[in-house]
């Protein structure tokens, strides 16, 4: 027997030109639509006449941002959720993940051109739609973001075995390229102003703390989310550490005084936890 079946479609990509006058606003958003309800005859049977087509769930984001604003992530979401529950009767659950992968202006001079941009990194901006019949939730999100700190950073103490050689360290890199989720109460609020307030309150939290570990620091920048913006009710982050080996210069008759290193990008170290209120 069938015991739990989803569908949808992924990776829909979607670019938005806003053209007010001379200066355009660019957004660039992936989207993914996951319907949950009562399909099982499509699987059993065949039978497709309640089965809305992915394809038109794709041609459905784009009529959508046709008219309706896209600038903030979260409140479209909102839109394509509660469009796709008031238009399939069998759908129990859907959920919309979107991505905003981030441009900024082109500076000519001290001047930012109105129609060129540059994209941002490898950071990216994310919002979770869950949309049931009596309710939608909404979470929003960072991916990518690449932090580091060159002091204030230490990892010492810790337990060892047969197999332990890393050394105790005082005064080491801490970097990481987090990602970081969270859950609003409420879908009436500025999601950009609060998504700007989230990031940089942990992005503080981390050049501020005294890190005796990257699992302290995880803590540190959590608590602050939900000490400091009262819209967030849980806050998850996953910061694998991407170690800086100091490199060992003896062997080349030169002293390391803590300023040479070398990053490794495999393996490292997954530190994760969630913070709820």
């Amino acid at each position: 027997m069938l015991a739990e079946t989803a569908y949808g479609k992924s990776s829909v990509r979607l670019v938005k030109v806003s053209r007010h006058g001379d200066r355009h606003d660019l957004k660039d958003l992936t989207v993914a639509i996951r319907f949950e309800g009562d399909y099982d005859q499509s699987y059993t049977d065949g039978d497709n006449r309640d089965v809305l087509p992915t394809d038109t769930m794709k041609n459905t984001v784009y009529a959508l941002a046709a008219g309706s604003s896209v600038e903030e992530p979260e409140a479209f979401g909102v839109v394509l959720a509660r469009h796709f529950l008031d238009r399939n009767p069998r759908l129990r659950r859907v959920r919309i993940d979107l991505t905003e992968q981030p441009w900024g202006r082109i500076a000519i001079g001290t001047r930012e051109h109105g129609q060129a941009f540059v994209r941002q990194g490898a950071e990216s901006r994310s919002a979770t739609l869950q949309g049931e019949r009596d309710r939608i939730t909404v979470g929003a999100g960072v991916r990518d973001l690449v932090i580091l700190k060159s002091s204030h950073s230490a990892f010492a103490g810790f337990l060892r075995d047969e197999y332990t050689t890393l050394p105790d360290a005082s005064d080491r890199i801490l970097a990481t390229a987090m990602t970081a989720t969270w859950r609003y109460r409420t879908t009436d609020l500025d999601f950009n102003l609060t998504w700007h307030a989230v990031r940089n309150t942990m992005l503080e939290a981390f050049a501020e703390h005294d890190s005796q570990s990257v699992q302290h620091t995880l803590h540190v920048m959590g608590r602050a989310v939900l000490d400091s913006v009262d819209a967030v009710s849980a806050v998850r982050l996953v910061m694998p550490n991407k170690h800086h080996l100091p490199v060992d210069l003896s062997r080349l008759g030169l002293e390391n005084r803590n300023e040479i290193f070398v990053p490794t990008d495999e393996p490292y170290g997954l530190i994760e936890a969630t913070l709820t209120r």
